[in-house]
Formats: C-alpha cells, sequence, structure tokens
C-alpha cells in the first residue's frame, strides 16, 4: 500500500515543484494542467508510431522532456518580448495546449477517446518502482538545487528581491525564462509518469493535478518539504478515495472522486494566513 501511494503521488509531486519553480520568480506557471495531458500524450504517439521498443521508449522519453521545455521557453520569451501578462498567457497556454491535445488525438488516431496500443505496455510494478526511483531523485536534486547554488538562490529570489539581483548584474528576466522553462520539463516528466502507469492515454489524464499542485505550493509556504507532505496528504486521499468504495459500494461515485479536491479545500480554507 505503502509504494502505490508513493508511486500514485510522484506525478503530482513534479507537478507542485514545476509549481514552486515559476512561484518562486514571481510568475506563477498556471500551464501546467494542459501541459500534464500535452506531453503524455506526446510521449505516447511517439511510442506507438516509431515502434515501441525499449530503446524507442528511452528516446521518445528523453524526447518529450526536452520537446515540452523548448516549447514552454519560446512561449517565455514571445511572452517577453511582447510584454503579455503572464497570468493570461499562461491561461491561454493552458487551453492551446488542451486543445491541441485532442486536435492532434484526432487527426492521428481518428479518436478523442482513450488511446491504447500493444506496442505500449508495462509491467505495472517495475512502472512504480522506476516512478518512485527517479522522482526521488529528482526532488533530492531539486532541494540541492534551490538551497545550494548560486542559480537556486538566484530562483528563489527573484520574485520576492528582483532588485538584489539587479545590483549584483544578474537579470531577472532570465531567471523567469528559467523557471517556466524548468517547470515545462517537470511537468512533463509528470505526463510520462501518468501514461505508464496506465499503459495508456486517457483524455484529461492530468485529472486536476495540475490545479492541485498549484494549492500545494501554497500549503507547503513555498517550502520543499511542506509541499512534498502536502502532496502525499493530496494522494493519499485520493489512494484511499479510489479503494474504499469496496468497502461501502452505496456512497456515490462522484463524492469519492472529488474527494481530494474537497480535501485541498478544505486544507487552503484552515490554513492559517501569512502574516505581512
Amino acid at each position: 500500500m505503502l509504494i502505490d501511494i508513493l508511486s500514485f503521488s510522484c506525478p503530482l509531486l513534479l507537478c507542485s515543484f514545476a509549481a514552486l519553480f515559476s512561484e518562486y520568480a514571481g510568475s506563477l506557471a498556471l500551464f501546467l494542467e494542459g501541459l500534464v495531458s500535452f506531453s503524455a500524450f506526446v510521449f505516447f504517439t511517439l511510442c506507438v508510431k516509431l515502434g515501441g521498443t525499449m530503446p524507442v521508449v528511452f528516446a521518445a522519453f528523453v524526447i518529450t522532456i526536452i520537446l515540452m521545455a523548448l516549447t514552454v521557453f519560446l512561449f517565455i520569451l514571445l511572452i517577453q518580448k511582447f510584454k503579455a501578462h503572464k497570468f493570461i498567457a499562461g491561461t491561454a497556454m493552458n487551453l492551446l495546449f488542451t486543445a491541441l491535445t485532442s486536435a492532434f488525438s484526432s487527426m492521428i488516431f481518428k479518436t478523442r477517446g482513450v488511446l491504447t496500443s500493444p506496442l505500449f505496455s508495462f509491467d505495472v510494478t517495475s512502472v512504480k518502482i522506476f516512478t518512485i526511483v527517479i522522482t526521488v531523485l529528482i526532488t533530492a536534486l531539486s532541494i540541492v538545487f534551490l538551497a545550494k547554488t548560486r542559480t537556486g538562490l538566484y530562483l528563489r529570489i527573484t520574485g520576492s528581491d528582483s532588485n538584489v539581483l539587479i545590483a549584483k548584474g544578474v537579470d531577472p528576466l532570465w531567471i523567469r525564462i528559467l523557471s517556466w522553462t524548468m517547470a515545462g520539463a517537470f511537468t512533463a516528466l509528470s505526463g510520462i509518469l501518468l501514461t505508464l502507469r496506465i499503459s495508456s492515454f486517457v483524455p484529461n489524464i492530468s485529472s486536476g493535478r495540475g490545479w492541485m499542485a498549484l494549492a500545494a505550493v501554497f500549503l507547503g509556504n513555498k517550502k520543499p518539504v511542506r509541499l512534498l507532505i502536502a502532496v502525499i496528504i493530496f494522494c493519499a486521499t485520493d489512494y484511499f478515495g479510489v479503494h474504499i468504495q469496496n468497502l461501502f459500494p452505496s456512497i456515490p461515485t462522484a463524492v469519492l472522486l472529488s474527494l481530494p479536491y474537497i480535501v485541498a479545500l478544505g486544507m487552503v480554507a484552515c490554513s492559517p494566513a501569512k502574516k505581512s
């Protein structure tokens, strides 16, 4: 059960770190929800269309992460060049990624529904172990990056003390671009792990994780360890919500599906306001 909950938490944890990077830089990434699904779709498509062998899966894994990071990088360059409002631009990107997923699915696979293939099938236990190992590794490296490196320090103060960076001759603009690019890479990995876990692509595979990641950042007060605790609480609730119906079949499915969001809302409502 513990392994199930941990593996269940990994995609949301990666999404939450993506949100954390952007929030540190003062430009909260609102495109996470749409990009998770789009990344999952791109990964599935590459694997199936290129043959589905393990070298292909590995190549698709790397290509998807690089492609999504590059896509976000180009978007943030355009946003900065034209001085667009980042909140509105992030929301527009979220809608665009969602629309592209549906459009490309219809064009390539002639359906907007669930996508499966014998070329895209993985052992459940192996995927769980891989998911936990790679998430723990990347999370640990991210914490070290934020706490121990100069660039990590610059990232953490860009949103709150950008004048300090300017005084040191560092342009906060490039730190914000870096934060969104990293957010794109982490979100892509989250989408990949979700589609590996179920050996298929499902429309709206993100299931609100992009929005829950934003909530986890604020519940964790932008602290990585507290963020991790919030993520585990969300996912444990989600996990038990999925399995509790076996014990209490009379509980409506809609209530169980909404349980993690109810918990998230309750935690946000009960969290103490930050004093200025």
